[in-house]
């Protein structure tokens, strides 16, 4: 059972906490879960809506692991064994991390080798996605993937050399890093890389949630790109149909950031709080993701499974897509 970035998960916490007022003033234009729904055409979300719920879990390592360790790690993914625990508990989707913070995917990428330029690569030489996405077809459960929407905080190397920056002085700036901003050149790498990944999933993958997007008005709100149509079709560069969401932090009421976005991320800590009043935010797909142990990542369940299958039972009967995060 792989590791995970505790200390970046610990910190992820910390970090959304600290920022809830600025996030909240910098959304502001987005659109609230109690607003008039205005549903999508076509809506390719209907599918999703049908699934009910799913399975989501991270897949992570610290900043320390070696590239070679990292691949023995990704080669050594029981992925057998992870099929069976899916099929039987009867998920119609399951989300997985492409990587985060340490820098590490567990996927290819020769487009962001080649900005980054880091040898041997930090992205495995395994395409662990997609082999997931072929085991995982002909259960019936499709495969979407996580993606931070920066640069991996803990790697100075790809930061700087994707040049990016985070939006507010925190604990992820450098020493004399100057604050945010467009970030356009960043964007357009970015876009770059996710473009490659979509292309060769193609239609084996079928959604991405998109963290961090905390900053939409300083990168993402403009005419031209990039912006929020640019990163949305780079996700479905490889799947038209592919699902994309952007995720604005923790905040309840569920809002929509874009309408760009096919589902809302709906990042929530505590679950039995929120109130759905219908299927569609704007429109978006009503969608919440939580976590069913005491953290993201973390384990036992903090709920008894009454209490998880009330909470989901409630959330779906309303219109909503349910989402809980497991320990790997």
């Amino acid at each position: 059972m792989p590791a995970l970035e505790a200390r970046t998960l610990g910190s992820m916490a910390v970090s959304r906490s600290r920022w809830s007022m600025a996030i909240v003033l910098t959304l502001a234009s987005g659109v609230c879960a109690t607003e008039k729904p205005m549903p999508p055409k076509p809506a390719r979300t209907d599918w999703f809506r049908d699934a009910q719920w799913g399975v989501f879990t991270h897949y992570l390592t610290d900043k320390n692991m070696t590239a070679e360790e990292w691949n023995r790690r990704v080669d050594a993914f029981d992925l057998a064994g992870l099929v069976r625990q899916l099929e039987a508990i009867g998920p119609k989707y399951y989300f997985i991390t492409l990587g985060q913070n340490s820098g590490h995917y567990c996927s290819p990428n020769a487009t962001y080798d080649q900005f980054v330029g880091i040898q041997p690569s930090k992205c495995s030489k395994r395409d662990l996605i997609a082999d997931l996405a072929q085991a995982l077809a002909p259960k019936g459960i499709r495969l979407m993937v996580y993606l931070p929407s920066g640069a991996p905080a803990e790697d100075k190397v790809a930061r700087q050399k994707l040049e990016w920056r985070w939006g507010a002085k925190g604990e992820w700036q450098l020493p004399g890093e100057p604050v945010g901003g467009r970030l356009a050149e960043f964007q357009r790498r970015w876009e770059a890389a996710i473009r490659e990944w979509s292309l060769r999933w193609g239609r084996s993958v079928h959604g991405w949630w998109f963290d961090g997007c905390y900053f939409p008005n300083d990168m993402y709100r403009f005419p031209d790109p990039p912006n929020f149509a640019s990163f949305a079709a780079a996700a479905r560069a490889g799947n038209p149909d592919s699902l994309v969401a952007f995720n604005p932090g923790v905040l309840n009421p569920v809002i929509t950031l874009t309408d760009q976005e096919d589902y809302t991320a709906g990042e929530i800590n505590e679950p039995a709080q929120v109130k759905c009043p219908g299927r569609w935010v704007g429109q978006a797909q009503f969608h919440m993701l939580s976590y069913l142990g005491p953290t993201w990542g973390q384990g036992p369940p903090r709920f008894k499974n009454e209490q998880a299958i009330e909470i989901t039972r409630k959330l779906i009967e309303s219109g909503a897509v349910v989402t809980w995060d497991v320990p790997i």
